[in-house]
């Protein structure tokens, strides 16, 4: 039995959880021993699906690729700066996907924050795969509201459970 070397945590809404996401989990599964998938949870925002339902999403489609590649998923949630969730967890890296440069620009922010504060805990940056570039979850959840065909963007089980979520919406509405 092997001794975990290095745990990486992936922080974020996943709301839901997107073609992108998983692209960020293969990558951050073959760099390390240990993923954490840390979903940020704050009263101040209303997500469409519960964190329980989110960390259930997670956990199906990441635990085949974290197992093809010899790594352990963690699934949690945190409502504390990400930087203090990974040192909680005993994570050394924090993992971030990069659509453009957009994307690059805040989040090399956030990368000398967090490391100003926790300077133990790295940050790697993996740009985007080119066919999941322009996938947000924020562009998916717009999309499944309005009706329309999300299975290129999510998991198959994350895109049934948005038309699913939304079709009961449009019913209470109708």
């Amino acid at each position: 039995m092997s001794t975990l070397r290095r745990s990486i945590l992936y922080s974020g809404s996943f709301d839901p959880l997107t073609n992108g996401h998983l692209d960020v989990c293969r990558r951050a599964c073959a760099m390390a021993d240990r993923l954490v998938v840390a979903i940020g949870v704050h009263s101040s925002k209303t997500p469409v699906f519960p964190a329980e339902d989110r960390a259930q999403m997670i956990r199906e489609a990441v635990e085949p690729l974290a197992q093809e590649r010899g790594a352990v998923l963690e699934v949690v949630t945190f409502g504390d700066l990400a930087v203090d969730a990974a040192r909680r967890l005993g994570c050394s890296l924090i993992i971030r996907g990069l659509r453009d440069g957009t994307d690059l620009d805040y989040e090399m922010q956030m990368a000398a924050m967090n490391e100003a504060m926790a300077p133990d805990v790295a940050t790697v940056f993996v740009p985007a795969s080119p066919a999941t570039r322009p996938i947000t979850a924020t562009l998916v959840r717009q999309i499944a509201g309005m009706g329309g065909d999300v299975t290129s963007f999510v998991p198959p089980a994350v895109a049934g459970r948005l038309a699913a979520r939304f079709a009961a919406g449009k019913a209470a509405g109708a």
